[in-house]
């Protein structure tokens, strides 16, 4: 008698839980060009910049949704980036990730705020721009009983969108991620994902990798290691020398030693490592890792292919006071007053490092799958699959078995065999109920020790159907240090070193695709040009960069040089991209025709087909020639059938040619693959699900397509959210579309709208924005908010000396503009190296906004590098001592002042009275200014 299935059970209702709120966004824009984040850059813009967390929490409503079956009760915080907050093992209570009974987020996130626990989904970065940003949800009910909960968002920075679905299933004991990324936008991307697992940890507490991982690699590989026992130095640790006398007792104020297989060396042992440390194992051929608490005889498990998902990752903020020190940082003190640590099992997809980019192609869509169980009793898992988990431990001629089950397998056999060669023979054999409350553990006396690769395990199902054979390897050996030395990244040698224009190219193609915060891609890209001007690969990389950064005409001028030599002796280039990038330069240069037949060409080769009729149908829609634009769609999506863009624009193509019957059934279709994206809810007329920026991508494809009108209805719904800055940018894009649909008068009204409403985190990021800022200029030069805007995206870009010139503009025209005295600051210092002029805009942006304690900071950082006296910069801060208040920089150097000028009790009230929240890898600042009190107030007496 089969067992009936008892379907997943999902709700949504506010949970309240105590919270410390962000503070509000620096109204400020950042250019934080030469950040280093993660291993690459820590760019932030157009993102609002969030540098302090309220010190006391508040009870705070975040919408929650709840899933649960048979074993598994799940919570999911879409308001919090779409995080799983909570995985309970129903058959044992066990959290298999570390809860969060507390919202305390501290300053780790690329904009400022990030929460530890639960899973955290990264991408197209890490951390994940929109760490602490809402994601769109919906429920979906499977037929099989299932429930998956879609969590939607456009990446604030790229555009693009991604997704990943929550899903449990009837009588499995598995969450189960179906995740999916679609580069909506026209342009080439790159992307890393990874899942953020954490896992409370103790002593006992031992990660697991597959046995073929014998090496680990620090971020960008820039350090390594064997695994799991280092036999070398790791973070400055000296792991060989633990080997040898074991870990210095004074760093485990807490209860030691862990049980089951231990070394003072051995990496995958929270217990072991004392300061904040990376590793990600390199090479396995395995799907699994995992971690398992010895104390609570309980763990996780992470499957996947490990073809798409090669990352195994663990971090830990470190086992001694530092990382104690983060703990409190990032969470409350429990009942029993015990601030828990946890580390983060990492899962890369398309990646095995941080940063380790891949690409993704206009309109590519890739979609996946990771799991993720609870397992009991077996210790670390030696193997797994979707089905079970096992173990297999042996000690001399004792063998222990372990195997935790996700789902019920009522007879199943365990068999224990020699392997083939070896005497083949049963050894044990058991028949038992597997399930995941029923997990089987036994020990085997052998008749002689035996190895672990002379043993099989093999479980069955009650069919004698193979549910998973472990047949351990011999173990595997180790690189030698050498070979590691070899495996480590080096830094690549100045352009001009470089010996051959082929390692130049990539150079520079590693140095963009990997987002180097410091170096910069095009040095090595000119290095070429200097020796070959017709170089068709770098004047490629070029044109692309130019394009990217809105330079048109040398785009075109690098585009062209690059097809000059890929046609030279063959009119047909093998690779499509430069024809296709023509295209779109020619596009926003207003020249059509001549787009046509760029992309007309690029869709002879297959790899830019997809991208290239996508575009040639928006240019036919532009010309009201649906035929051809169908047409176009049509061959689009037989490339690329994912391509939810095409997709929409072949369904309102249909309707425009009054096709609406044909329309519906493919409107159904696509929004099978995505329920969430928005162009295709907008066609279904459901209502709105997404913020007003995801309004403007929407209003920016419908013009590419010529659909002003359609463009126009979208933006007349918007209701711009607080604090967004999103309400100049709709106006002033609203005024464009309305110049193209020839109604000027409406233009002018739009315009004006937008010059009047509040300017504060308006942040233009968009590309085609450009064009709405510079349209706006020509159509009224009194307008001062446009110049202002326009200068702020420009400078992203690092067309630093135009932007500049706008911003000059926009003080001109409005001299009460503090932020754009505090832009025109920055870039008079650090690009044009004037430094009484950067000075005098300082001074006007405090006198314009004297309550803005950044100003305050940055003029005296300002006046720092001007050689102002200590004596005169402590003056003008001690005046001002709510505004020192309200900023760690600005207390730390108060306190440093303090300490030049004579007054070490002055910084030691200061540094006692206060709170300081560092940013991760900022700690060091207030640290330095307490010991150097201490020292001068020892001097002193």
């Amino acid at each position: 008698m089969s067992t009936p299935v008892v379907p997943v059970t999902v709700r949504r209702e506010a949970l309240t839980l105590p919270t410390y709120l962000p503070a509000a966004p620096d109204r400020n824009p950042m250019f934080l060009e030469k950040r280093v984040y993660q291993g690459s850059s820590g760019r932030v813009y157009p993102l609002p910049f969030i540098d302090r967390i309220a010190e006391q929490a508040v009870p705070h409503d975040w919408d929650a949704i709840h899933l649960e079956n048979e074993f598994l009760s799940l919570l999911i915080l879409p308001e919090i980036g779409g995080r799983i907050h909570r995985l309970i093992d129903k058959t044992n209570g066990y959290d298999v990730l570390y809860h969060q009974p507390v919202i305390k987020p501290a300053l780790v996130g690329l904009a400022g705020p990030w929460m530890s626990g639960g899973i955290e989904f990264n991408w197209p970065q890490h951390h994940r721009p929109s760490t602490f940003m809402p994601a769109v949800a919906e429920i979906e009910h499977g037929a099989d009983g299932s429930v998956t909960v879609w969590l939607s968002e456009h990446d604030p920075m790229a555009r693009m969108k991604g997704m990943h679905g929550v899903c449990l299933r009837p009588g499995r004991a598995v969450l189960e991620l179906r995740a999916r990324v679609y580069n909506r936008t026209p342009d080439a991307q790159t992307f890393l994902w990874w899942a953020n697992v954490a896992t409370e940890v103790n002593e006992h507490y031992q990660s697991f990798f597959p046995a073929d991982a014998t090496f680990v690699a620090d971020h960008a590989k820039r350090a390594m290691s064997t695994f799991p026992r280092c036999s070398d130095r790791y973070y400055g640790v000296d792991y060989a020398g633990r080997a040898r006398d074991g870990v210095p007792p004074a760093e485990h104020p807490r209860q030691f030693p862990p049980t089951g297989d231990y070394a003072a060396n051995d990496l995958a042992w929270y217990a072991n490592i004392p300061v904040p440390t990376s590793y990600m194992c390199m090479g396995t051929r395995e799907d699994f890792f995992g971690g398992y608490d010895h104390a609570a005889q309980a763990g996780i498990v992470h499957l996947a292919d490990h073809h798409i998902s090669p990352g195994k990752k663990q971090w830990t903020w470190g086992n001694h006071e530092f990382g104690y020190a983060w703990d409190r940082n990032l969470t409350d003190a429990d009942a029993r007053g015990v601030f828990r640590p946890y580390i983060e099992l990492m899962a890369g997809v398309y990646t095995d490092n941080q940063p380790d980019f891949s690409h993704l192609q206009p309109g590519e869509t890739r979609t996946w799958t990771q799991r993720w169980y609870p397992i009991r009793a077996i210790g670390p898992a030696d193997q797994a699959n979707a089905d079970l988990a096992v173990s297999l431990r042996v000690r001399g001629a004792t063998v222990r078995l372990g195997v935790s089950a996700t789902a019920a397998f009522p007879g199943a056999t365990v068999a224990l065999t020699l392997r083939p060669g070896a005497k083949a023979k049963t050894l044990a054999t058991f028949t038992r109920d597997l399930s995941p409350a029923a997990p089987f553990v036994e020990e085997v006396r052998l008749p002689s020790a035996r190895r672990l690769d002379e043993l099989v395990l093999t479980v069955t199902d009650a069919a004698g159907a193979v549910l998973l054979r472990h047949a351990p390897a011999a173990s595997a050996v180790a690189p030698t240090p050498e070979k590691l030395a070899e495996l480590a990244a080096t830094e690549p040698p100045a352009p001009a070193a470089v010996a051959s224009a082929d390692e130049l190219y990539f150079t520079g193609q590693h140095l963009e695709q990997y987002r180097h915060a410091t170096r910069c891609p095009t040095l090595y890209w000119r290095e070429a040009l200097r020796r070959d001007p017709g170089d068709a690969r770098c004047n490629l990389a070029l044109g692309r960069w130019h394009l990217r950064r809105g330079e048109f005409a040398p785009a075109e001028t690098h585009l062209r040089a690059s097809l000059a030599r890929q046609t030279r002796r063959n009119p047909n280039p093998a690779d499509g991209e430069a024809l296709y990038q023509l295209g779109r330069v020619l596009r926003f240069l207003g020249r059509d025709d001549e787009a046509t037949d760029a992309f007309a060409k690029a869709a002879w080769n297959q790899a830019w087909a997809a991208a290239a009729h996508l575009a040639l149908a928006e240019l036919d829609a532009t010309r009201d020639r649906w035929p051809a634009a169908l047409d176009h769609l049509e061959r689009c999506l037989r490339l690329d059938a994912d391509h939810l863009r095409a997709r929409a624009l072949q369904i309102l193509g249909l309707r425009r040619l009054d096709r609406a019957a044909e329309a519906a059934p493919l409107l159904a279709d696509a929004r099978a693959l995505d329920p969430l994206d928005p162009w295709l809810r907008h066609l279904a007329g459901q209502p709105w699900a997404g913020d007003t920026q995801i309004r403007l991508d929407l209003a920016h494809d419908l013009a590419r397509a010529g659909q002003w009108t359609g463009a126009l209805t979208l933006l007349a719904d918007a209701t711009p959210e607080p604090a967004s800055g999103t309400a100049p940018l709709v106006a002033y894009t609203r005024a464009w579309l309305l110049d193209r649909a020839g109604d000027t008068p409406a233009a002018r009204t739009a315009r004006r709208a937008a010059a009047e409403a509040a300017p504060d985190y308006c942040f233009p990021a968009r590309l085609e924005e450009i064009g709405v800022l510079e349209a706006a200029i020509a159509a009224d030069p009194r307008d001062a908010r446009a110049p202002f805007y326009l200068g702020h995206l420009l400078y992203d870009r690092r067309r630093h000396r135009e932007a500049l010139a706008h911003w000059e503009t926009a003080v001109r025209l409005a001299p009460a503009n503090a932020v754009a005295w505090r832009c025109l600051g920055i870039g008079c210092f650090n690009i044009l190296k004037k430094p009484a002029r950067a000075r005098a805009a300082y001074e006007q942006a405090v006198a314009a906004a004297p309550a803005d304690a950044r100003l305050l900071f940055e003029r005296d950082q300002l006046w720092k590098r001007l050689g102002v006296a200590p004596a005169r910069r402590l003056r003008a801060l001690v005046a001002r001592p709510e505004l020192v208040a309200r900023r760690d920089d600005l207390t730390v150097e108060i306190c440093a002042l303090h300490n030049q000028t004579g007054h070490p009790e002055a910084a030691a009230t200061l540094l006692a009275a206060r709170r300081f929240q560092p940013w991760e890898g900022g700690e060091g600042l207030a640290l330095g200014q307490h010991t150097r009190t201490r020292l001068n107030l020892g001097r002193a007496a």
